[in-house]
């Protein structure tokens, strides 16, 4: 039995609240246990220098966790004057996550950009930030779609992202904080609704691992990612 009591194989309770924010294009509350990270998306008719003219849009993402979203206060980045290597590492796979479902051709030259602000971090963060974040998209573009700025919906698939790990030995799908922090093994997978891996973050903390337990971990992640993604159609419907 996990700290929590939850079975190997089974993910921490998932909820949504979308259009949680009354003034963006597409926002979502989501909360993976206590783990909770408001995304918001924002259409802006304008794209990054080099895009400019290519008739090419972009998905871009922010990443920012507030100063009590952990247990001892974190101080706002914005006082250091610069973004942390953590910061910037995670923003980075948020977008490329998005971009790697979108067709940026059909977004036109247009930018989205979806902030992900952390408000409890209990474990999977990034993960849940992904997840969140494709409901805002999605919805933010669907708008478009019906308001005729856009002919067709440019996102091609869903996109999930769940934790997987290996603690004492055991593999363990979805790791809470207390579990994450003492891991032996550590692995993020984002994924498609098609299955498809547009990412893979994984890391021997304690102990190198084999390919039964690298076998087993995908295994995990890719029943978690089905069951997030199952969640997301509940928000989004594409083409």
């Amino acid at each position: 039995m996990r700290v929590d009591g939850r079975g190997p194989a089974q993910l921490r309770p998932v909820t949504v609240e979308a259009d949680y924010l009354l003034t963006a294009e597409g926002s979502a509350l989501i909360s993976v246990g206590h783990t909770r990270v408001l995304c918001a998306a924002t259409v802006e008719d304008t794209v990054p220098s080099f895009l400019r003219g290519s008739g090419q849009g972009w998905v871009t993402a922010e990443y920012a966790m507030l100063p009590r979203a952990t247990v001892t206060r974190t101080s706002r980045e914005v006082k250091k004057g610069r973004e942390s290597g953590r910061t910037m590492e995670i923003q980075r796979l948020i977008g490329r996550a998005l971009r790697g479902v979108v067709d940026l051709k059909a977004l036109g030259e247009r930018s989205v950009v979806l902030d992900c602000d952390v408000l409890q971090a209990d474990g999977g963060t990034r993960t849940t930030a992904i997840t969140g974040a494709f409901i805002a998209l999605g919805m933010a573009v669907s708008r478009l779609v019906k308001a005729g700025i856009l002919s067709s919906n440019p996102v091609r698939d869903y996109v999930a992202a769940t934790s997987v790990g290996i603690c004492g030995g055991e593999g363990y799908l979805d790791l809470c904080y207390e579990e994450d922090s003492t891991a032996e093994v550590d692995m993020n997978i984002v994924m498609t609704g098609a299955g498809r891996f547009i990412e893979l973050q994984a890391t021997a903390e304690h102990k190198a691992f084999d390919d039964a337990q690298l076998a087993l971990l995908l295994s995990l992640g890719k029943q978690g990612v089905s069951e997030l993604i199952a969640l997301q159609k509940q928000f989004v419907t594409l083409p």
